[in-house]
């Protein structure tokens, strides 16, 4: 384990696994890098991977307050441990980051990402933001567990499912995380992908999804995701867009790391 320091003094975590040209991986929501390091292996007979856990998550510190911008200047600060300049993946929420780092300038070469959870439709828009005003309300209140039942309620969890999770080994390891789904819902906003800070964006990048939706998060289904993605390609000035057969939100190496490297290629 490795760590660089941020702009704001905080140690950020990562890991480095491989050789060749480097690229970083950025993790989702509750997410402390376990979810992307599956990839490390698969990508790293031909790069250099990078994995960090974002602020607040895993070894890495969390100085207040939050705000996107200090989010960039993490992975400024791990793409200059990379070598100054390196390709990027993101997953979940942490593409909606990538993509925010890719329009602010950092030295990024190629990116992808996968699954960004962007709300586009109008009523998937109107259950976005009241999320965010349950999720606002229950961590000012410091009710962490109700924080992390209103996200998993956004992703189609019952009563049920939520008991179940509660009595489950992993709640506690989740509920250490919760804090930090509010920085997920900063760098994704209010109103969909912003495309006028896409436009920015010079680097090519290859939007993935997936062709069947996840069984865990059915209020979610495949075409949420999709429209989020034809949103993002719509105002990207270098895209390439791509469905993929991948079995759930999670990242699935043997699905996702081979579109990865042959893009990434060149």
């Amino acid at each position: 384990m490795w760590t660089v320091t941020s702009t704001d003094g905080t140690q950020i975590a990562y890991q480095r696994e491989g050789s060749g040209p480097a690229v970083v991986l950025v993790g989702g929501g509750l997410d402390d890098g376990s979810e992307n390091a599956v990839l490390m292996p698969a990508l790293a007979g031909e790069l250099t991977v990078y994995n960090y856990a974002r602020r607040g998550r895993g070894g890495s510190g969390d100085t207040r307050p939050y705000t996107v911008q200090r989010e960039l200047e993490d992975l400024a600060a791990v793409l200059d441990a990379a070598g100054g300049k390196a390709h990027v993946f993101g997953a979940s929420s942490g593409a909606a980051l990538a993509l925010e780092a890719a329009a602010a300038g950092l030295p990024i070469d190629r990116l992808v990402v996968y699954d960004v959870p962007y709300s586009v439709a109008e009523d998937a828009v109107g259950r976005w933001r009241a999320y965010r005003a349950e999720l606002d309300e229950a961590l000012a209140k410091g009710r962490i567990d109700e924080a992390l039942a209103a996200f998993m309620r956004l992703g189609g969890a019952s009563d049920d499912d939520l008991a179940a999770a509660r009595a489950a080994p992993f709640w506690d390891a989740l509920l250490a995380l919760a804090p930090t789904l509010a920085y997920d819902a900063a760098v994704l906003g209010d109103d969909g992908p912003h495309s006028g800070r896409l436009a920015n964006i010079r680097q090519e990048t290859m939007v993935l999804t997936r062709s069947t939706s996840d069984p865990y998060m059915p209020a979610l289904p495949v075409e949420f995701f999709a429209a989020a993605a034809d949103a993002v390609a719509t105002a990207l000035p270098h895209v390439t867009r791509r469905t993929i057969d991948a079995p759930g939100h999670a990242v699935d190496a043997a699905a996702v790391a081979p579109p990865v490297r042959a893009f990434f290629a060149g």
